[in-house]
């Protein structure tokens, strides 16, 4: 009765064959560009729904086009930023950084968090942190003891992964992380100021373009992996933990890109069409 695709090259033969046939037809595009799958649907299919508004742009049938934003885990809603440095047993005030990259490209950016956080640890920790090393947790604990870097009693943290995400997001007073359009659409969601540094491993450099959206709107910075070093992402923290008001303008400018309500907007937009 209605086909639905979310992009990727194997969604194509079977919602074109649906529109072909005069089934109603839709698909979903979280990212602020459309790959080409969800460019050549968008042409045959019913509805587009897609995760920004200036999203909108890229299409020939803005018409067909319709802003849901992206799904976000109930859970990610649970937690207050005091109730979550209560459960993480945080009793000083020192702000929390959260860091975290995904698999693709992660071992580049993980051998810039080794001079990050030996910076850190040097400079006496001055915020805390909380970094998920994921499959790169081993190499990375050796490297640092290498370097005779002591982060226990330090407030500082590698995790080979973070598995109480929501919680730890809630805490957090910056992010710094890629840029894929689930991660934005947490991060917009729950408000958090970000340091953005798109993955270059992806299809049409669409992280880039995802980041663009949320930098244009002052609620994240972008470095380019090119541009990167463990200084530099250190230098960029340090400067926004120190300015309380860029930080709560970041947050305020997350908040109206936010499309908390994302799933039951994507439920009746579907509904319409059956």
């Amino acid at each position: 009765d209605l086909v639905v695709g979310t992009g990727g090259y194997a969604s194509y033969p079977v919602v074109n064959a649906a529109a072909e046939r005069g089934i109603p037809t839709a698909v979903h595009e979280s990212n602020a560009v459309p790959g080409l799958t969800t460019k050549a649907l968008s042409k045959v299919v019913d509805r587009v729904m897609v995760g920004f508004e200036e999203s909108r742009a890229h299409y020939d049938h803005p018409e067909r086009v319709v802003v849901t934003g992206t799904p976000v885990r109930g859970d990610f809603f649970q937690y207050t930023r005091k109730e979550a440095r209560a459960k993480l047993g945080l009793t000083d005030e020192r702000p929390l950084v959260l860091s975290v990259w995904g698999s693709l490209g992660a071992e580049v950016m993980n051998r810039r968090m080794v001079d990050f956080l030996e910076r850190e640890a040097k400079e006496g920790a001055p915020f805390r942190h909380i970094h998920g090393a994921g499959r790169d947790y081993a190499w990375m604990q050796e490297e640092l003891l290498r370097r005779g870097v002591k982060l226990e009693g330090t407030g500082i943290e590698v995790r080979e992964y973070i598995y109480d995400m929501p919680l730890v997001m809630a805490a957090a007073d910056l992010v710094i992380c890629r840029a894929g359009a689930s991660t934005l659409g947490e991060l917009t969601a729950m408000g958090k100021p970000a340091v953005l540094v798109p993955s270059p491993y992806v299809a049409a450099n669409h992280q880039f373009k995802n980041a663009k959206v949320l930098v244009d709107r002052g609620a994240a910075q972008l470095v380019e992996e090119k541009d990167c070093s463990g200084e530099k992402l250190y230098e960029t923290a340090l400067a926004l933990l120190g300015d309380t008001q860029k930080r709560r303008e970041m947050s305020r400018a997350m908040r109206e890109l936010a499309t908390p309500r994302a799933a039951e907007d994507i439920y009746k937009a579907l509904m319409q069409l059956l």
